[in-house]
This record gives structure tokens, sequence and C-alpha cells, in this order.
């Protein structure tokens, strides 16, 4: 069984005794909310040795209330017709997604909107919310008057599409100018419909940068032979969990994922 099987697993790691440690208040400096990103897609027995080296270079984990591997919860909303899910299926450069998120171990709850322009630049925008709108924040006005200028969307046309769940490690460079997190266990459900899927022994990699500045990250990944690869979890749940939905660029992407982590040395 591997290190990284179970939540405990990875809070327990022999590794963070060797790899410096960062809060989530130190964290703030490095928000990133107007960055650059590069993902990848790896085997955890990738992700172990990513972490092995990234140490040996001085990245930090990021710890919060105790514990370096942190549960999210994520709901993303769309269209009755997934409508920003076709626009990133169909490459579409400039997108838009809405999401709430709720942050399992330090209990809070944000209502985000992420734009990718056609230059690749992320841009993130968020608020807290009380918990109880995970699943609906229309009757908060607050919410309301926050996602109302940035929606490209008809508010009232979303509800509730996929909702994603992962355990998440975060670990910062020495400058405090990139941010990588890596997400583990992911499950995916179809809120409309009930239906799970995963892809088991998955990660995803992220490295978040503001500007092209030199990245460690990347040349350790490079050296381990972890090629990027653009993928997006809500395009990726909602492939495998929503019936007679339009995946014809998804199912090779699939394939591509699946044979990677077959190959456990990425």
């Amino acid at each position: 069984m591997s290190l990284l099987a179970t939540y405990q697993n990875i809070n327990d790691l022999a590794l963070w005794q060797d790899m410096g440690t960062i809060t989530l208040e130190q964290m703030r400096s490095v928000k990133l909310m107007n960055r650059i990103d590069t993902k990848y897609v790896a085997s955890e027995e990738g992700v172990l040795r990513l972490l092995i080296e990234a140490s040996k270079c001085g990245y930090r984990a990021q710890v919060h209330g105790g514990v370096i591997a942190a549960r999210y919860d994520t709901r993303y909303y769309d269209t009755e017709s997934r409508d920003m899910y076709i626009v990133h299926h169909n490459r579409q450069l400039t997108r838009q997604k809405i999401r709430t998120r709720h942050y399992e171990d330090g209990a809070a709850t944000y209502l985000e909107v992420k734009n990718k322009n056609n230059r690749g630049r992320t841009k993130k925008k968020r608020i807290e919310i009380p918990i109880e709108n995970l699943m609906d924040f229309a009757g908060n006005s607050e919410a309301l008057s926050f996602i109302e200028p940035l929606a490209r969307y008809n508010i009232k046309s979303l509800s509730p599409a996929i909702a994603t769940r992962f355990v998440r490690i975060t670990i910062v460079n020495p400058e405090l100018t990139e941010r990588i997190t890596i997400d583990l266990d992911l499950e995916f459900t179809d809120l409309r419909s009930g239906r799970v899927g995963k892809i088991d022994g998955m990660a995803i990699i992220e490295i978040k940068q503001d500007g092209n500045i030199r990245s460690k990250a990347k040349d350790i990944l490079n050296t381990l032979r972890i090629k990027p690869m653009r993928i997006s979890k809500y395009c990726l749940g909602t492939a495998l969990t929503v019936d007679g939905i339009k995946r014809n660029r998804m199912i090779e992407k699939i394939r591509r994922i699946e044979k990677r982590i077959a190959n456990r040395n990425n």
C-alpha cells in the first residue's frame, strides 16, 4: 500500500521532519490570485519523489491546525446544459468557473470566481460565506453582490453540478514566489445524478507562479520525467460521471492519465 493511500498516513510521513514548514498566516503573502498555472498528473510514488527532492531545495510545507495534508470539498456550479464545461472542453481560451469550496480542517468556506484569459493567466477572486451556502449561495445578499458584477452567466441559471473532494498538500519555495499544490485521493460526484467517479492512485500537481520566474519544482518534475498536462478537475469529474455529455477530447486524456498512473515511476 502506498504511503499516500490514506489521509492519516500522509500527515504521519517521516518526510516532514526533514522539510521545513510554513504557517497559513505566513502563506498569506503567497496568495498569487493573479498567476500562471502549470499542471501535472502523476502517481503517488512520483509525488513522494517530488517531495523528497523539493525538501532538499528548501521548499516548506504549509501546516494549519497541526496538519499538513488538508481535506477540501469543492462544488462547481454550471448551467443546466453545463455551458462552462462545454466551453472548456471545446478549448476556448477565455473561460470562467464559479465554485464554492469548504476547507474541512480549517472550517472556512468560500465562493470563488476563476477567470482564465487567452494568454493563459488565471485570476481568482473570492469571498467567505457560511457553510450552509456551500450548495446554494443565492439567498446570501453579500455573496450575490460579490458575484453579480463578475459572473458571465445569469446567476439564476446556475446550480451545483460537480463535487470534488480531495486531500491537498501545499509547499512553497524559499523565495515565496511560487506555490505548489498536490491533490490526492480525488473523488468526483455528479450532484445531479449522484454518480461517483475516481481514478485510483492519481495525483494532480499544480505550480502557481506570479510571473515567469525560474521554478526549481519544474526542474525536479522534468528530471523525474513527469511532464505537464492540461487538466481541469471540473472537466475530468464531469467526463467521469455525467452520462451523455460531450467528452471526445476527455476520453483520450483519461486514457493517458491511466497509462501514466500504471507506470508507477512517474
